[in-house]
């Protein structure tokens, strides 16, 4: 799975919508970094053996109730460890209460949030062959939610109608590419009325390339990713689950995989890039609005905005159509800020800021949770 997505991942956040951020950061400098433990080096036998132990406690819940998700998203099976171990340390925990501790969490994370989002992802799909183990739940069931409330989900946005003379914008590559060249082109005017040269934060002069091959070389970088990804996907989806269903019968009778929140994307692909742009927006917006809240600077989010809220718009136009897709995304741009701000009190001794940047928002609700009851019994 990692080789399809990880490749994928890297060229659309790294190689196209990771300037956008650097724009940003430019105008708006991040505070001082505080003073980072090495969590991975320092703790890398606790978080081994909390893993471990958390999956196994998965497949047995998965066994013997009803609960019968199987968190198999690889990387984040590492991740949610190293989050749960860095909120212990931080609030003072060390031995087998830490250990007990990050292992409960992690259990538990891996049992509720796949099955907190089976119903909603079944209405994405029209079938209940796996479910999403991914940090986008709190704001995709949020998203689902809002959209069943206030929306019509016999509107989607998949069924949006664009003109004959622009049919070629139904091909998801090309409007996202275009999407990103106009972010491109609103940072470069922004960063000009502030006083800055955009060949010098984008350090794309070096290379003797102008302004317009750098928007659209980035921006076609995305089109490109999208196209890579979720063909991928496709094939993935084809080939895992019967695979997964094989050997679940013999070993856990009716268990469904939870994957990585890709899987979902070429359900909805128009929610996808509509929950992108929109989420980039309301967070750009709160992030301006909230300035010295925190005790740290948040940058946009663009990871997020792009993995974790796609899937909520996407499920918000599931269950409330473009409207659904359109307020769960805008409000989850919103929520996703806080989530990073009031998170960092919890992590900034503990983990580098880029985990709460690109993380996933799961990561800070939880950790938060549990960085109080960590502190309760410390």
């Amino acid at each position: 799975m990692r080789i399809i997505i990880g490749p994928t991942s890297t060229l659309i956040t790294g190689s196209s919508i990771d300037g956008i951020s650097t724009a940003f950061n430019t105008i708006v400098p991040r505070a001082v970094e505080s003073k980072t433990v090495d969590i991975g080096t320092m703790y890398g036998t606790e978080i081994g053996i909390v893993m471990i132990a958390a999956f196994a406690i998965n497949l047995f819940i998965a066994r013997f109730t009803r609960w019968k998700s199987i968190f198999l998203t690889g990387h984040m099976l590492y991740w949610f460890p190293y989050v749960f171990i860095a909120a212990g340390v931080d609030a003072g925990l060390t031995g087998g209460r830490l250990i007990i501790l990050a292992a409960a969490f992690t259990a538990l994370y891996m049992v509720v949030s796949p099955n907190l989002m089976r119903p909603f992802v079944k209405k994405v799909t029209g079938d209940d062959s796996f479910t999403i183990g991914h940090p986008t739940t709190c704001l995709s069931v949020l998203s689902g939610l809002l959209g069943r409330a206030v929306g019509n989900k016999e509107k989607s946005t998949e069924d949006l109608k664009i003109p004959s003379s622009l049919g070629f914008l139904r091909e998801i590559a090309i409007t996202g590419s275009f999407a990103i060249a106009v972010t491109y082109i609103v940072m470069y005017c922004i960063l000009i009325a502030n006083g800055y040269d955009p060949a010098q934060v984008w350090e794309y002069a070096e290379g003797k390339t102008g302004i317009f091959t750098y928007i659209f070389t980035h921006a076609i970088y995305f089109g490109v990713g999208i196209t890579i990804m979720l063909q991928g996907v496709r094939m993935l989806i084809a080939e895992i689950v019967p695979a997964f269903k094989g050997i679940a019968d013999k070993f856990v009778p009716n268990a469904i995989p939870a994957l990585d929140v890709p899987v979902i994307f070429p359900y909805a692909p128009n929610a996808l890039v509509i929950g992108f742009l929109v989420a980039m927006v309301t967070s750009i917006i709160t992030i301006l609005l909230t300035a010295g809240m925190f005790p740290t600077v948040v940058i946009p989010l663009v990871s997020t905005c792009f993995f974790e809220i796609g899937c909520a718009a996407i499920i918000g136009n599931a269950t409330g159509g473009v409207r659904g897709c359109v307020i769960g995304a805008a409000v989850s741009g919103i929520i996703m800020v806080f989530l990073v701000g009031f998170g960092s009190y919890f992590f900034n001794n503990t983990i580098q800021q880029w985990m709460l940047v690109y993380g996933g928002q799961d990561f800070s609700l939880w950790g938060i949770i549990e960085g109080l009851i960590a502190r309760l019994i410390g």
